[in-house]
């Protein structure tokens, strides 16, 4: 489910690519969804909904990542070895 680009025969992930691999091997299963880029800390903190739970049918979401395993620095190092 990632679109790999080409560049002279080296696969290239995009940032959110990145992102999305690194959140699974750090927690699989972690549902959340991203609005924006996944650049640095600061698109970490603010451009993630993190899903808590379920009302009605309707997720619960939070800014705040409520899974200690995850944090920016442990995503970051999952992304830069990709």
């Amino acid at each position: 489910w990632f679109n790999y680009y080409s560049n002279g025969g080296i696969s290239i992930m995009d940032n959110l690519q990145k992102f999305y691999s690194a959140i699974n091997t750090l927690k699989s299963g972690t549902q959340y969804t991203v609005d924006g880029d996944m650049a640095n800390e600061n698109d970490f903190n603010n451009n993630v909904q993190w899903v808590t739970g379920e009302n009605n049918g309707t997720a619960i979401t939070t800014g705040t990542c409520p899974h200690s395993e995850i944090t920016w620095a442990k995503v970051k190092a999952e992304m830069d070895k990709l």
